[in-house]
């Protein structure tokens, strides 16, 4: 797959540009909460996206396929179901009002006609069937056209009853709900390579659930300590090898990384592997713990590597080496200036996630002022785009952004005390074949795709 350079950069002819191709959402100032995007993900295919949102929707988008009369479309992406998965709920016992804010969604592999999909809220999951329905029945015995009872004793004929086609109807209905297993918020859930099983994962706990059995699931990861007062981590994000369904790994609020072999024990306790890179002691500062939190770990489709995000960088491992990352990439290291005021206004404990595209070559993850970071591994070159309005008209190329972090700002340029922090690119998705990316800008998807000369 060709590299991230944007438009205007000179130099390798593996070079290409980014263009705008839609954008969904409201373009409203004024944003309702329960509109804000709070995941975004491509099915194994591509042929789907669904983003979940803070109201408790899941939104499903479907590829369109190219038509002779439009040959320039390149399969859109249009609305193809959209549901309500979870509703506000209220545990009496605790007194604790559960968000209906949709965390994680993820794809299972498609096995016959039906797309299933999990979601998450902070306390329970579902299984969702997405499926068609272009015909229906007719000709009851027991019942009219219109749904009554018809009187047994007044049916004097057996009729056979009959398909008649009828316009495309797609249904979603939840075919398992897995509750009451997370006293934490959960974070993430992971489906397993081997498609039976999948990982649930919250702040203290990970439990390993079969797609079948909603009754009970199995604790694999337990770091509650007795006394809670020296609680001193907390799980951040955890995921599973994408080819040996007995590995997974989970990442800390400390910056650091364990990867879990579940034939050692049944238990999890002990780690297989511990990633850490050790910490710089000269640039030690009151931030430090808080910046070197991982905000997300992801494996390459190769599973050979695998990516973390913390608040200023993005770090690349190799699961052979632990004691530290192959490849580290600053997203915006214009911003250790500023912690103290992103402290303040609670920017710093924002949660940014990274992904890779389809051949491992390339990782995005987001900034602020809707900027969005690309890295390309091979050539170790690096660029800014942005989702915009302004930038949103059919083909345009995506312009590299730069910011100025003092003395004298350049045309182009943007000084990092303008930029906006409640603009932020959280959630971002590659498809998993082609240059064609998914962003969330706060209750807008913006999809790019790379621009065939």
């Amino acid at each position: 797959m060709a590299g991230v350079a944007g438009g205007g950069g000179g130099g390798g002819s593996n070079d290409f540009q980014w263009c705008f191709s839609q954008v969904k959402g409201a373009i409203d100032e004024d944003v309702a909460e329960a509109d804000i995007i709070s995941t975004v993900e491509f099915n194994y295919s591509g042929d789907l996206l669904a983003t979940g949102d803070k109201g408790g929707r899941v939104v499903i988008f479907q590829r369109e396929q190219e038509s002779k009369s439009r040959p320039h479309s390149r399969g859109e992406y249009n609305v193809y179901s959209t549901f309500q998965s979870h509703e506000p709920e209220f545990d009496y016992l605790k007194s604790l009002e559960i968000e209906e804010k949709i965390n994680k969604i993820r794809w299972l592999p498609q096995q016959n006609a039906a797309h299933f999909l999990l979601s998450t809220n902070d306390k329970t999951i579902k299984l969702w069937k997405i499926s068609e329905r272009d015909k229906r029945a007719e000709g009851y015995n027991l019942k009219d056209e219109d749904g009554r009872l018809r009187d047994p004793f007044r049916i004097t004929a057996l009729r056979v009853p009959i398909l008649k086609p009828m316009d495309l109807m797609v249904e979603a209905s939840p075919r398992r709900i897995f509750a009451n297993a997370h006293t934490y918020h959960i974070n993430s859930i992971s489906v397993n390579s081997d498609h039976e099983t999948y990982l649930s994962a919250d702040d203290l706990r990970i439990n390993l659930w079969h797609l079948e059995i909603t009754d009970r699931s199995f604790n694999i990861v337990d770091i509650k300590p007795a006394n809670m007062e020296e609680l001193t981590e907390v799980i951040t994000a955890a995921e599973f090898h994408p080819h040996h369904c007995n590995v997974f790994v989970y990442s800390s609020s400390k910056g650091t990384i364990r990867l879990c072999d579940m034939r050692s024990s049944a238990l999890c306790d002990r780690h297989s592997k511990f990633f850490e890179e050790p910490e710089d002691p000269s640039s030690r500062s009151f931030f430090s713990e808080i910046i070197s939190s991982i905000s997300d770990v992801k494996f390459s489709h190769s599973g050979r590597y695998m990516m973390t995000r913390d608040y200023l960088s993005v770090k690349v491992w190799d699961l052979n080496m632990e004691n530290r990352p192959v490849e580290t990439y600053q997203v915006h290291e214009y911003l250790r200036s500023k912690l103290c005021s992103l402290y303040e206004n609670d920017c710093i404990f924002d949660k940014f996630e990274c992904c890779w595209n389809g051949s491992d070559s390339a990782i995005m993850t987001g900034s602020y002022n809707n900027f969005f970071r690309m890295f390309d591994r091979s050539t170790r070159r690096d660029v800014t785009l942005e989702a915009s309005r302004e930038s949103s008209k059919p083909r345009a190329v995506l312009k590299p952004r730069k910011v100025c972090t003092g003395g004298k700002r350049k045309k182009d340029e943007i000084s990092v005390d303008s930029l906006d922090f409640n603009k932020k690119i959280l959630h971002t998705a590659w498809h998993p074949m082609e240059n064609i990316i998914a962003v969330a800008a706060t209750n807008n998807l913006y999809i790019f795709q790379d621009k065939i000369n």
